[in-house]
Formats: structure tokens, C-alpha cells, sequence
């Protein structure tokens, strides 16, 4: 059986040149903290990355910092922010990944919900309300955290509306901008977020490795202390051939980028055969990644849907997670309010980099095959 990968959200196969680049680096002697030959080879590979990373999203100059990935970006982000900058609130978007909010709920912060609209969108209006004559003296100084895109629904958010709102409030902007990087232009500086983040594996890059980018002069405060890596901002042994394959990923984005409008067709012609079944589309209304579709499909178990598109070839993902054992409504269709059927029986569909018309063609031609079987059944 030919199988299908339709889960890019979740992680992108590792593209043929990452893997040859990490492969080659690994093969080479050198720490690159080291002053000899073998390290100052190290140390170059480590800096001719740097430049590749900044360079795909407009990163300052030393404004990037590399991670072992997404979550210890957002830690670091967070966690560092929060201490140097003596933060003491932390507004997190109601979408928000949940390593930003379990991260935000340790740093002693007061923790404050910003709400969604129907479609997906950060509710900016909310936001301004809420940060009208705003008192850092009896509130504390203020970080707010937007995702870049959604990792479910692929929304794209407004980040400089929602940075000239933190802003005109003495506040900072965090921006995970996991889903974004690689598949749609990111601009930093643009952008006007105070800290942003991503992870490699998420556009063909290796697993491990991920990076955090900071504004000139923002301190942060380094969650890992020891030796002086990264310009004294990030301590542990630097992971040279993952950051090599972050770099050469970098590199190799701007194909993906060209192949935007490609992806998003064949996107719209999966939504086309699940709007014609029956399915509700989240964030159709709204700017999406070109590659995410996020479908409920009333009856139909997003578990349920894994399995049988799993059994007929198809990787997906169900947009209900397993937390402790136990299914949970998707937090994010719920807070776009979405009803219990609709959260539990909605399904993520994503391509990428290597995405096919023969894989959009397996979708449209095995889903509608099986929702219509659940429906027959229930009739």
C-alpha cells in the first residue's frame, strides 16, 4: 500500500540535504567552543547557519539563539523574559500552543486569557479594551504571547496590529511562530514582536533543534547556565550537525515558499470534497497557511478518522489530543466556539514541503468514502 503523509503540523519529513549536511558534519572532529583548528571549523559551520536562520526571517544581527527545539524556545522566552524584565503578567492568546501557556503558568506571572473570534482570530479589540490606561505600577509589567499561525487551524494572526496595541501599552510581544517559518514569508523586524520562535522539524529541518530570536538589546535571562555557548545566552554543548541541518533547512525554504499557491490549491480541492460532505472548515474566513485544513465532521470521531485514514494509507492527525489517558475536546475549536461533537470529531489534514497531487487525491478519494459509510450507518 503507497501511503499518504498528510501530518506536516506535526512534524515535516527531514528534506534528502539536511539529512546529508548533518550526516557530513557529524563525521568532523570539534567542539566549536574549542580555539583549534577542529574547533574553529565547528565554529564556522555553527555561524554560516546563524546566517542562514537570520537571514529566512529577518533576524537582527546576534538576535538568534539556538535551542534544542519549540518548547525549550518558548521556556527560554518566557522563563527569560519574565526574570529579566521583571515581568509580573502575561497575557496568552486562548490558541496558543499548550507548551506557552503550561510555560507561562510556572514563572510566577499572573496569567490573563485573551479571547478568539469564531473565525480564529485573536480578538485585538478585546486586547485594546483591556490595555486601555493600562498601570504597569499596579499591574506590573506586562508580556504578550500570539502565535504567528495556528497549529490546528492554520489562522494567521495579525502580529503587528496586535504589537502596535502591547506596545502603545509599555508591553512586550512573544510570537511562536512554530508553524509559520518555512511556509510562509516571517519577517521579524516587520513583524514588531519583541521575541519570536521556532523549531526546525516543522519545514524539513532535523528534530532537536530550534532557535529563539530576540529584538537588539532585549535581555533575557538564561534558563541554562554553565559554560558561555551562544554568546552567554544558552549554556550545553553546541549541537553543531543539527544546527548545520537547521541552517541548510533555512536555506531550502524558499522553495517552499515558491510552492505557496501550489499547496494551497490543493488544499482548497481536500475542503472542496469535505464542505460537499458535509464537513465544517475552521478558519476558512481567515488568512490560513496554504497547507492546513481543519475539518469537524459531525458523527464522525476525529480518533475514529485517524484510524480508518491510517487503515486506507493516509497519515493524519485528530484534533482532539490525549491528555493523562483521556480524550479532550480540541482547546482551540472550543475557544473558537465550537460545540463538544464539533471539537471531538474534528480532524487536522496538513501538507508540506514534499506534498503531492497523489496525496491530495488519497484524501479526496478515501474521506468522503468513509464519512458517507458513517452516515449511512446512522441513517
Amino acid at each position: 500500500m503507497t501511503r499518504h503523509y498528510l501530518d506536516h503540523n506535526a512534524t515535516s519529513p527531514v528534506r534528502p540535504e539536511v539529512i546529508d549536511i548533518v550526516a557530513e558534519t557529524m563525521r568532523l572532529d570539534g567542539n566549536n567552543s574549542s580555539v583549534h583548528e577542529e574547533g574553529r571549523r565547528a565554529s564556522k559551520i555553527v555561524e554560516d547557519a546563524r546566517e542562514k536562520v537570520r537571514a529566512l526571517v529577518n533576524a537582527p544581527v546576534n538576535g538568534i539563539v539556538f535551542t534544542s527545539g519549540g518548547t525549550e524556545s518558548i521556556h527560554y522566552a518566557l522563563h527569560g523574559s519574565v526574570k529579566a524584565q521583571g515581568l509580573g503578567r502575561i497575557f496568552v492568546s486562548a490558541i496558543e500552543h499548550p507548551a506557552v501557556l503550561a510555560n507561562a503558568q510556572t514563572t510566577g506571572a499572573e496569567i490573563e486569557v485573551i479571547p478568539v473570534t469564531t473565525s480564529g482570530v485573536c480578538d485585538v479589540n478585546w486586547l485594546k479594551d483591556r490595555l486601555d490606561g493600562y498601570d504597569q505600577d499596579q499591574e506590573g509589567k506586562f508580556l504578550a504571547c500570539v502565535m504567528y499561525a495556528n497549529n490546528e487551524t492554520g489562522v494567521i494572526q495579525p502580529i503587528a496590529d496586535i504589537a502596535g496595541v502591547v506596545h502603545d501599552a509599555g508591553g512586550l510581544l512573544f510570537c511562536d511562530a512554530a508553524q509559520a517559518v518555512g511556509k510562509v514569508p516571517v519577517n521579524f523586524v516587520m513583524s514588531g514582536a519583541d521575541i519570536l520562535s521556532f523549531t526546525g522539524h516543522k519545514f524539513g529541518g532535523p528534530l532537536g533543534v530550534g532557535a529563539v530570536v530576540a529584538g537588539p538589546n532585549l535581555a533575557l535571562d538564561p534558563v541554562l547556565r554553565g559554560g558561555g555557548q551562544e554568546m552567554n545566552r544558552r549554556a550545553s554543548t553546541t549541537n553543531t550537525p543539527g544546527i548545520a541541518g537547521l541552517g541548510r533547512a533555512c536555506e531550502l525554504a524558499q522553495r517552499s515558499l515558491a510552492r505557496a499557491q501550489e499547496i494551497a490549491a490543493l488544499r482548497d480541492k481536500m475542503q472542496k470534497v469535505a464542505e460537499a460532505s458535509g464537513a465544517k472548515i475552521w478558519g476558512v474566513e481567515e488568512a490560513r497557511l496554504p497547507g492546513t485544513l481543519c475539518l469537524s465532521a459531525p458523527g464522525f470521531s476525529g480518533a475514529t478518522q485517524l484510524m480508518t485514514m491510517d487503515l486506507a494509507g493516509l497519515a493524519v492527525s485528530a484534533g482532539s489530543a490525549c491528555s493523562s489517558g483521556k480524550a479532550k475536546p480540541s482547546h482551540v475549536l472550543t475557544a473558537m466556539g465550537a460545540s463538544e461533537d464539533e471539537a471531538t470529531s474534528a480532524i487536522r489534514v496538513s501538507l508540506g514541503w514534499n506534498s503531492t497531487e497523489a496525496d491530495a487525491e488519497a484524501f479526496i478519494r478515501e474521506w468522503p468514502q468513509a464519512y458517507n459509510r458513517i452516515k449511512a450507518r446512522a441513517a
